[in-house]
C-alpha cells in the first residue's frame, strides 16, 4: 500500500510552518536566545516548549519499544484523530467507517471535517462484522477506526478479526488503544511495522493518571508521522504537560502497580456486580470500567445519582439498551459504590 495515495491534494504541496525551534536544533547549552521572541525573565515556562517532545520520545520509545520516529504526541488523543482526519479524508468526498457502539469522538470529528461516516454495528458479542465492513468500504473510504479494548462494551476486538481487516481495508487502520494496559491481550505495537496502514492510538489519561494534562500518543510508519508531524500546530504539547509526562514516565514502577490494583479490583467488582438481582448481565471487560445491562438504566442511574455516587448511562447507545458504564474507583470509591448496590 502506498500511503501517499490516500493523502490529500493540498496536504501533499503543503509546506509546514517553521518555528524557531524547529530551525534551531544544535546544541543550546550556554546559548543566547533571541530568535523566537519570548520573554527572557525566567518563569520556568517563558521559553517555548520542544515542538517535537523529544526528551519524552526518548522515555516512550524506551518503553514502549518504538523507534522515536514513529511516534507523534498530540494534546490529548482528540488532536492526533484530528489530525489524521485533515491529512488524508477530504471534505465532502471521503469517507470513514466506525463500528458502533464506540467512542463518541470519531463522529464528532467526521462531522468538524465534513467527512461522511459510514456505521457498521457490532456484533451482539460486540465484535467486528468483517465481511460488512469490507462490503461497505469504497475508492473513498479512507479510515477504518477499531477501539480495542472497545469504549463502552470494555472488550476487546478478536486479533483474527483485526488481522483480516489490516491486511484486507485498503485504507488506514485506525487502532484506539486508550485502554490497553488494563488488558491481558497484547497490544499491536508489537506488529506494527508489518501493516503500512496501522496507526495506533493510546493516551497518558487512562493508566498512567495524567488525564488533567490532555497526551495522547500516535504510533505509526516514519512515512505516516511525518505527515502528521508537517500539519500538527507548532507547540501543540505544553511546556508542563511534557514535564508532567515524563516524570509520570520515570516512575513506571509505581504506575504499573496502580494498574495492578485496578484490574484486581476490577474483578471484585465484576463478582459483586453478578449477585445483584436487577443487573442482568456484566459484560468481560478489559479496560478500567465495567458495563452491565440491568432491567431499567435510568431508573437505576438515578438511584444512584441521589445516593452520590456518578456513574455513566449507555442506554442510549446502539446495542446498549438499559445498560451503565461503571468506572473502577478507589477501594473508598467501590465500596461505597457497593453499599449503595446493596441498599437498591
Amino acid at each position: 500500500m502506498k500511503i501517499e495515495k490516500l493523502l490529500r491534494e493540498n496536504i501533499k504541496k503543503m509546506l509546514p510552518y517553521s518555528s524557531a525551534r524547529d530551525e534551531f536544533k544544535d546544541d543550546v547549552t550556554n546559548m543566547v536566545f533571541l530568535d523566537a521572541n519570548e520573554n527572557p525573565f525566567e518563569s520556568g515556562v517563558n521559553r517555548y516548549p520542544d515542538p517535537q517532545q523529544k526528551a519524552l520520545k526518548i522515555e516512550l520509545s524506551k518503553l514502549k519499544n518504538v523507534p522515536a520516529n514513529q511516534i507523534l504526541l498530540g494534546n490529548g488523543s482528540d488532536e492526533v484523530l484530528d489530525l489524521i482526519y485533515r491529512a488524508f479524508c477530504e471534505p465532502k468526498v471521503d469517507n470513514v467507517i466506525t463500528l458502533p457502539p464506540t467512542y463518541g469522538m470519531y463522529k464528532v470529528l467526521a462531522n468538524l471535517n465534513n467527512v461522511e461516516e459510514r456505521e457498521v454495528f457490532l456484533t451482539s458479542c460486540f465484535q467486528p462484522k468483517v465481511k460488512e465492513i469490507l462490503e461497505a468500504a469504497d475508492k473513498n473510504t479512507k479510515i477504518l477506526f477499531l477501539c480495542s479494548p472497545n469504549n463502552p462494551t470494555g472488550n476487546s476486538f478478536s486479533q483474527e478479526a483485526v488481522e483480516v481487516l489490516l491486511t484486507t481495508f485498503k485504507g488506514l487502520v485506525v487502532i484506539d488503544e486508550a485502554y490497553i494496559d488494563f488488558s491481558s491481550k497484547k497490544s499491536w505495537l508489537e506488529r506494527l511495522d508489518e501493516f503500512p496502514n496501522l496507526i495506533i492510538t493510546q493516551t497518558l489519561s487512562k493508566a498512567y493518571g495524567l488525564a488533567g494534562i490532555r497526551l495522547g500518543i500516535c504510533y505509526a510508519s516514519p512515512e505516516i508521522i511525518a505527515i502528521l508531524n508537517k500539519i500538527k500546530p507548532p507547540y501543540n504539547v505544553n511546556e508542563l504537560s511534557q514535564q508532567r509526562a515524563l516524570k509520570r514516565l520515570l516512575v513506571i514502577k509505581k504506575v504499573q502497580e496502580e494498574i495492578e490494583a485496578l484490574i484486581e479490583m476490577r474483578g471484585k467488582i465484576i463478582e459483586k456486580l453478578k449477585t445483584l438481582h436487577f443487573v442482568e448481565e456484566v459484560y468481560p471487560s478489559d479496560a478500567n470500567f465495567v458495563l452491565i445491562k440491568v432491567d431499567d438504566a435510568v431508573k437505576r442511574y438515578h438511584q444512584l445519582l441521589k445516593k452520590g455516587i456518578v456513574i455513566r448511562n449507555r442506554t442510549t447507545q446502539p446495542l446498549c439498551e438499559n445498560t451503565l458504564r461503571i468506572t473502577i474507583g478507589t477501594k473508598k470509591e467501590n465500596k461505597a459504590m457497593c453499599s449503595v448496590l446493596n441498599e437498591l
